[in-house]
Formats: structure tokens, C-alpha cells, sequence
């Protein structure tokens, strides 16, 4: 009787499936046929297949289609990768790279019509399909999002804005205009000259008329008998208080206009700084006490999806992160990050945007545009809600 063969579970059958799990040596993979073998022999043997062959012998006909459906495929992924996992955030290409050929079935690059990683990212650029620079570091890439839906929140939001400095530009006239009526009253004012009583004789009687023409003077017997006696006259005492009570009265009020005028413009300079620096989106969105994300494997595979909490920034862009599984402590690059959303309910700290440096509750998900709607619970914006703040704009606050 022959030998019977193996079943699904006997040991070598195992062994196999364990052994053919995870990546394994590119020069070992065939991407016409797509298959990997496991070692030098098996590559060999399957080169000397018949089902190779005929597969070389149909690339052989029109090899350029062939090229241009892997290096189409290849582009394909590539950018759906960078979409939806980074988003546009500015990334180092190897990065994205790293995490694309963590797929099994992924098309490799030798299949493709670039043959380096380099001249794939200046494709990109040249192409207009994503913003790319080099740096001392390595190229750097960020998506360029032309999705119509974006396009039209983007407009949406620009006309918000001009909106807003239309009814800034508004408010900004009403004050000059009660600014410069404010210094013509006082021009007014300070043009009226205020004088001390003086007399002459001191035995002639002083009497006032009260007549249409102010031109006569107060002071003579002749006016003295036009005046009733059954008037009374405010005393000399009481006449030169007035001007006295006048300056005071005229400088109350100058410096309460003053006061009026200086918190104004406190408010209106408050309102423009605070409109400078929140409307820019800045590339370092590092902070002390938030929960972030290590992206890299060149820390070790222990680190490597596992989170911690920034604890201290060297610079713009470079944080001291104790890790949450044993408390270690690594220095790690902004570039090797992501933020980390928490559950409903929870506190996180707006990272950048309008609202930077905010801490708020998480209310809402949008898992088609990836962004999240926030409620602002401390500082001068509490109980504000945050719409369509997007993912790498907020991360999770440490408890």
C-alpha cells in the first residue's frame, strides 16, 4: 500500500502555514504569478515551472501593460494608505512605505516602472498628488486632498471667514466713528475758556442781565436797576467754585472716555491676536500631557503600536514619552507619532487649529471625513462646541 497522505492537522501541514505567515524575502517572491517561496530551492523549482513559464510567455507579448498595471496598482495603494491612515499630515516617505509592504500581498516595487523609493516621491510631486521636500532627514511627503466633498467644506469655511472680517472690518468703523466723535466733543470742550469774576471797584454792586445780547456788560449801576430784586443771585463765592467744578467735570470725563477708549482697543487687539494665532495650523502639535502613539519599528518591535504619554519636549518637534506598558522612557520624533483618540465622554486637548491647547469632551465621530466633534469644558471657551476638528488635531488627554 502506498503512504497516506497528510491531513490538514498533521504537524508538516502546520508547519507550512506557520512558516508561510508574515513577510517573508523579497528575491524569493514571483509577482507575475504572485507567489513567495519560503527558500533559494523553491524559488528555483517554481521558475522552472510550467505554470511560470507560460505566464512569462503572456508578459512577454506586451510587457509595457503588464508594467503599467503593477505601477498603477502599486500608485493605488500607496496613496489609499496615505489617505487614510496619515491623512494630510507632512510624513517622511519611508514611513508610509514601511507600513505598504507590511501587506503580504502587496505589489512590490521591482514590479513597477520606478526603481526606487526616491524617484516614486518625485513622481508624486511632479504628478501634483502630494506636496513633496527633502530635508536633511529624508523626502517628506503630504497629501493633497481634492475630494469634492473637502473642497466644498473648505470653501464653506473661507466664506465663514470673510464673513467674520466683514463683521470685524464693521465693528472696527463703529469704533473709529465713535472714536473721532469722542475727540470732537473734547475739541469742543477744550476750545471754551472758563475765567475768574474780577471787579474793578469794590464799592460798586455787581448785577447780571439775563437779556438776548450777551455783548453788555454785568457790571454797572444802569443794569443794576433793570434787575428785579426779587431775583436771586448766585454769590461771588459760588460763581468762582464754577469754573473749578467745570475742569473737574471736563477732566472726569476725559478720562473716562480715556478708560472707554483704552479697553476697546485692549478688546479689539485681543481678538486680533487671538484670530493670528489660532487660525494658523502649525507643524509641531507636540504637548505635555497627552497620549500619543509610537508608529516606528527602529525602537524595537516592543514599541512599536504602543502608547504613552509626553512627558517633556526638547524641542518643537522631539517629546520624552513614558510608555504605559512598563514605564519606559524613550525620545521620540513628532514624525513617529499620532494622536490618540479616547472614548465619549472622555477629555483630550485640542492640539492645533482655532481652538489650540483647548482641553474638551469627546461627543461625536465622523468616520467618513475622519473628524470629531468636541465640546469645550474649561478656560474662557467653556461649553462651545467644536465641530469637524480633524483626528491629528486633538489626542487624549493623561489622567
Amino acid at each position: 500500500m502506498g503512504k497516506e497522505k497528510g491531513g490538514f492537522l498533521t504537524p508538516k501541514a502546520i508547519a507550512n502555514r506557520v512558516k508561510s505567515k508574515g513577510l517573508q524575502k523579497l528575491r524569493w517572491y514571483c509577482q507575475m504569478c504572485q507567489k513567495q517561496c519560503r527558500d533559494e530551492n523553491g524559488f528555483k523549482c517554481h521558475c522552472m515551472s510550467e505554470s511560470h513559464q507560460r505566464q512569462l510567455l503572456i508578459a512577454g507579448e506586451n510587457p509595457a501593460s503588464f508594467n503599467n498595471y503593477f505601477s498603477d496598482e502599486f500608485q493605488k495603494e500607496f496613496m489609499q494608505l496615505l489617505k487614510s491612515r496619515f491623512g494630510t499630515k507632512r510624513v517622511q516617505n519611508n514611513v508610509v512605505y514601511n507600513e505598504y509592504i507590511g501587506f503580504k500581498e502587496h505589489i512590490h516595487m521591482n514590479a513597477t516602472r520606478w526603481e526606487t523609493l526616491s524617484q516614486f516621491t518625485k513622481w508624486l510631486g511632479r504628478e501634483g498628488y502630494c506636496k513633496v521636500d527633502q530635508t536633511e532627514k529624508g523626502w517628506f511627503i503630504q497629501y493633497i486632498d481634492r475630494d469634492p466633498r473637502v473642497l466644498a467644506r473648505q470653501k464653506e469655511l473661507e466664506k465663514a471667514k470673510a464673513r467674520e472680517r466683514d463683521d470685524e472690518e464693521r465693528h472696527a468703523k463703529n469704533i473709529e466713528e465713535m472714536v473721532r466723535k469722542g475727540k470732537e466733543k473734547e475739541a469742543q470742550t477744550a476750545n471754551v475758556e472758563c475765567t475768574e469774576l474780577k471787579r474793578t471797584n469794590d464799592e460798586e454792586k455787581v448785577a447780571f442781565k439775563f437779556g438776548a445780547s450777551s455783548s453788555s456788560s454785568g457790571v454797572s449801576e444802569e443794569t443794576s436797576a433793570a434787575v428785579k430784586p426779587t431775583k436771586s443771585f448766585p454769590s461771588i463765592s459760588s460763581i468762582q467754585s464754577q469754573p473749578s467744578k467745570r475742569k473737574s467735570k471736563s477732566s472726569n470725563s476725559d478720562s473716562n472716555s480715556k478708560k472707554k477708549k483704552s479697553a476697546l482697543e485692549e478688546i479689539i487687539a485681543h481678538e486680533q491676536a487671538r484670530k493670528k494665532k489660532n487660525n494658523t495650523i502649525v507643524e509641531n502639535w507636540l504637548r505635555v500631557g497627552i497620549v500619543v502613539k509610537v508608529t516606528t519599528k527602529r525602537l524595537g518591535e516592543r514599541f512599536n503600536k504602543k502608547k504613552g504619554v509626553v512627558v517633556e519636549l526638547q524641542d518643537r518637534f522631539i517629546a520624552t514619552v513614558v510608555m504605559n506598558n512598563g514605564g519606559d522612557k524613550i525620545k521620540v520624533d513628532q514624525t513617529h507619532l499620532e494622536t490618540v483618540l479616547p472614548t465619549f465622554g472622555k477629555k483630550v486637548v485640542i492640539v492645533n487649529g482655532e481652538y489650540r491647547g483647548e482641553i474638551a469632551v469627546m461627543k461625536s465621530i465622523n468616520m467618513e471625513e475622519f473628524t470629531a466633534d468636541v465640546e469645550i469644558c474649561e478656560g474662557r471657551y467653556a461649553g462651545r462646541m467644536a465641530k469637524s476638528i480633524k483626528y491629528e488635531h486633538i489626542s487624549k488627554k493623561a489622567e
